[in-house]
């Protein structure tokens, strides 16, 4: 199996819902929520793509990392690779049920942890969604993180308690989804956090507590006051509120405004190993994926997650070559032009 592969496969299978475009930027798809596009105008959906495209590499190769270290320990857990599966779910509304929601959540977890990395698992309009991620991370033993909807807080707490059964190695809560248009239709509350209740979920666990979907400086300082464990800097992929900056603009000032207190997960428009590499260079200690890993699930099951990832870890190694890093602790705003 290989990529062109899985992309002809997905395509097929995603017609109507993802055009599987030569380049992933959001234009063919602004306005499809529910869809795999972007919310609107579909302008922080492309903002990603830009703002990552936006920045250029300086290129050295007068040393000697002939054979870079791809390998990171986050959450005190060791991976070959710095990506991570971002959590999605819906697979009836948002991909036209090219891929079952049980099959999805299996591909992404056993998917990821063959190519040595971690997957995380989401939580959607049907309550049955969080459960099928539950049911993969306890069938791989635990090896993964899933994240949940901004609920009410006893529902939070219910399926905290359902990733600590499952011997997860994390879990999180995607705040940026507070307005996710999704969940409205289906009639499943969510909405916004105060500090106290972020407080109380986060004590609520002995686990690592991640919150995605932060971008300014004063709401990264929050979590680290708040005792999370990491971010994730995103907009939810563009999904939720348009005329957002795009991740690569803003995490440079935030990784600054935190000074390595708190692990930093970078999220959004993500398509290659060198957009792995400029999102490291920017603070991030690590990369979710998430459009590109659809289209392996969609394409090749776990197999294509697998292919996917083992890619893009490559086309970061031969990124860190031709910047001159060692390691993944070597890639820093030197590397950006």
């Amino acid at each position: 199996m290989n990529l062109k592969e899985i992309r002809e496969k997905a395509k097929k299978k995603l017609q109507g819902y993802c055009h599987v475009c030569p380049e992933c930027n959001g234009k063919a798809c602004s306005g499809k929520v529910p869809g795999m596009g972007g919310i609107g105008k579909g302008v922080s959906f492309q903002s990603n793509a830009e703002a990552l495209e936006a920045y250029r590499l300086n290129l050295r190769t007068i040393h000697d990392h002939k054979n870079p270290d791809t390998s990171i320990e986050i959450l005190g857990y060791k991976l070959k690779s710095p990506l991570l599966a971002a959590p999605i779910t819906g697979t009836t509304y948002n991909m036209g049920e090219a891929i079952g929601e049980r099959d999805y959540a299996y591909s992404i977890i056993a998917g990821s942890q063959e190519a040595g990395t971690l997957g995380m698992t989401g939580d959607g309009a049907d309550p049955g969604m969080y459960g099928s991620g539950i049911e993969a991370i306890e069938a791989a033993k635990g090896w993964g993180i899933p994240i949940i909807k901004p609920r009410e807080q006893e529902e939070i707490i219910k399926r905290i308690r359902q990733a600590e059964e499952a011997g997860a190695k994390a879990v999180g809560i995607d705040i940026d989804g507070a307005g996710l248009v999704t969940m409205a239709l289906k009639g499943q509350p969510v909405g916004p956090k105060s500090k106290e209740e972020l407080r109380e979920v986060i004590s609520a666990t002995s686990l690592p507590f991640i919150l995605k979907g932060i971008m300014t400086p004063d709401e990264a300082k929050i979590a680290v006051e708040l005792g999370a464990a990491a971010i994730v800097v995103s907009n939810h992929g563009g999904r939720v509120l348009d005329d957002t900056p795009g991740v690569a603009e803003v995490l440079l000032e935030i990784s600054e405004a935190v000074n390595g207190k708190i692990t930093i997960l970078a999220d959004g428009g993500v398509r290659t190993g060198l957009d792995i590499l400029k999102y490291l260079a920017l603070g991030a200690d690590a990369v979710l994926i998430g459009r590109p890993l659809v289209i392996g699930a969609i394409g090749g099951g776990q197999e294509g997650v697998k292919v996917t990832i083992e890619s893009m870890t490559e086309e970061l190694r031969q990124g860190m070559i031709l910047t001159g890093c060692g390691s993944i602790l070597d890639i820093d705003e030197r590397i950006i032009f």
